[in-house]
C-alpha cells in the first residue's frame, strides 16, 4: 500500500490523512445537508407567510396537473377497458372478415365491392389449415325476441359453430352449449345470454322452456355467465342457435360470415394468419400484387386503431396541459420576482452575514420548487377526486397509473426551478450594502 510524502517523512502519521479526508467529505456532506435543510425550512415558511398569494399563483399548475392525471387516468382505464371487453376476442384468435377496420368513406366504399365470406369458405379454412387449433364461424342478425307476453327488442340471434364457445371463452352458467349433432341436424334449440334468461325466466328453471324469435321458436338448452357491459351496452343479450340451422332460417344472399381462427399458441399467430391469407388469396385468385379482397385483424389491430384516437386525445390534453403550464410558470416567476422585492433588506442582511450568492441562489430557486410541488401535489390530489368522483357517479372506467403521478409531480417540479431561475439569480446579484440600505 502506497503511502503520501508527509506520512513517508513523519510530518503525518501513516493512515491520517486519509481519515482528514473521509472527515472533511463527511463535513462537506452534513454541511450541504444543513445548508438544503435550512434553505427548504425558509422555502416553505415563506409560502406559509402568504397562504392566499401562493394558493393564487398555483392555480395554473393545479389546473395543468389535475387535467394531465385525469386524462392518463381516463385514457389509461379506456385501453384495459378496450382490451377487456371489445379486443378480447380470444386466446390466440383472429378474424376472417369482409369488411375489418373501416376509417374513411373511401375504405367502406372499396369493401363494399369485396366478395361475400361465404359458408364454403369456412368450410375450406376448417378442413385445409394445418396451423390452426380451431376454426368457427358465426353469422347474426339482431331481432326482437319473446317467451308468452314478454318482450326483448334488438337481441342479437348468432349462428355458431359448435366449437365457437370454446374459441370466444363463452363459459356456460346452466346447461349445455351447443354440439356438433345439433348442428348436424339443424336442431332448433338454443343458447342464450343473461338478459334473455332474466327478463324471459327470472324465477324459473331456463332449460327446456321456449324462446321465439320472429317467426321461429327454439328450446333454451342452455344459459351463458354474464359479460356485463361495453360502453354502457349490454354484451347479454344474445341467443346462439347452430350455424346450420341459421343458414337455413335466417341467412340471406347479401349475408357474410366472420371466420374466427385461434392459434395454437401465441407464437403460432402471424404463422396462422399468413397461412390464412395464403389459402384466401389463392380460392380467390387474387394477383400477387393486389391486396387481399378479405380483412384479417386481431386483438392487436383493434387495441392498435384504439391507441391512434386516444393519442389524439392525449395531445389535446397534452397542448392544453402545455398552456396551463406556461401561464402557471409565468405567475410563479411573476411573484418570486415580487418577493425578491419585499425581501431585499433580508437578502443583505444575510449577505452581511456571510451568506454567498449561491446560498441566495439556492433559497430563492428552492422556493420557487417548492411552490411549483406543492401545487402538483394538489392537482394530484383534485385528479383523484375527480376520479373517484366519475367512477362513483358514471361507471366511467378510469385508472391512474403511477408512472402518470409521478411525472405530474416531476413536470410540475421541473417548471418551478426553470422559472425560478431569473428571480433567484436577480436576488443573488443584488450587492449587500445596497440591500441593506432599502425600505423593508
Amino acid at each position: 500500500m502506497g503511502v503520501t510524502p508527509m506520512e513517508r517523512f513523519g510530518a503525518i502519521p501513516r493512515g491520517s490523512s486519509r481519515r482528514v479526508d473521509t472527515a472533511q467529505k463527511l463535513g462537506r456532506i452534513r454541511s450541504a445537508a444543513v445548508t438544503t435543510g435550512e434553505t427548504l425550512r425558509l422555502a416553505i415558511d415563506s409560502l406559509r407567510a402568504h397562504k392566499l398569494r401562493s394558493f393564487l399563483t398555483l392555480l395554473g399548475v393545479i389546473m395543468a396537473v389535475t387535467t394531465l392525471v385525469t386524462v392518463m387516468s381516463a385514457i389509461a382505464g379506456l385501453n384495459l377497458y378496450v382490451a377487456d371487453r371489445v379486443a378480447n376476442l380470444g386466446a390466440n384468435v383472429f378474424i376472417v372478415d369482409r369488411f375489418g377496420i373501416i376509417t374513411s368513406m373511401d375504405d367502406f366504399q372499396k369493401a363494399q365491392k369485396r366478395p361475400l365470406i361465404t359458408f364454403e369458405d369456412y368450410e375450406r379454412l376448417r378442413d385445409t389449415m394445418k396451423t390452426a387449433s380451431a376454426v368457427s364461424a358465426i353469422d347474426d342478425r339482431n331481432v326482437q325476441t319473446r317467451s308468452g307476453d314478454i318482450k326483448m327488442e334488438n337481441t342479437d340471434v348468432m349462428g355458431a359453430a359448435p366449437n365457437f364457445a370454446d374459441v370466444r371463452n363463452i363459459n356456460v352458467a346452466e346447461g349445455r352449449f351447443l354440439t356438433p349433432a345439433d348442428d348436424e341436424h339443424r336442431s332448433e334449440v338454443v343458447f342464450i345470454g343473461t338478459d334473455l334468461a332474466k327478463k324471459f325466466f327470472p324465477n324459473v328453471d331456463p332449460i327446456g322452456k321456449t324462446i321465439r324469435a320472429e317467426t321461429h321458436s327454439y328450446e333454451v338448452i342452455g344459459v351463458a355467465e354474464p359479460f356485463g357491459s361495453a360502453f354502457g351496452q349490454s354484451q347479454d343479450n344474445y341467443m346462439i342457435i347452430p350455424l346450420n340451422t341459421y343458414m337455413k332460417e335466417w341467412h340471406r344472399q347479401k349475408d357474410w360470415l366472420t371466420i374466427f381462427v385461434q392459434a395454437p399458441n401465441l407464437e403460432m399467430m402471424q404463422t396462422s394468419e399468413d397461412e390464412a391469407r395464403m389459402l384466401l388469396r389463392a380460392w380467390r385468385k387474387v394477383p400477387y400484387d393486389a391486396k387481399d379482397n378479405f380483412a384479417i385483424l386481431g386483438s392487436d389491430s383493434i387495441m392498435a386503431l384504439w391507441h391512434d384516437l386516444t393519442g389524439n386525445l392525449a395531445f389535446v390534453a397534452m397542448a392544453l396541459v402545455s398552456v396551463f403550464l406556461v401561464v402557471g410558470g409565468i405567475v410563479i416567476m411573476n411573484i418570486m420576482l415580487a418577493s425578491v422585492t419585499e425581501r431585499t433588506r433580508e437578502i443583505g442582511l444575510r449577505r452581511s452575514l456571510g451568506a454567498r450568492k449561491r446560498h441566495i441562489l439556492l433559497q430563492f430557486m428552492t422556493e420557487s420548487a417548492v411552490l411549483a410541488a406543492a401545487g402538483g401535489l394538489i392537482g394530484i390530489g383534485s385528479a383523484y377526486l375527480v376520479v373517484y368522483t366519475v367512477q362513483a357517479l358514471f361507471s366511467f372506467p378510469m385508472n391512474t397509473p403511477i408512472g402518470s403521478v409521478i411525472l405530474s409531480l416531476c413536470v410540475s417540479t421541473a417548471v418551478g426551478l426553470f422559472f425560478g431561475i431569473y428571480p433567484a439569480t436577480r436576488a443573488a446579484k443584488l450587492d449587500p450594502i445596497e440591500a441593506l440600505r432599502a425600505d423593508g
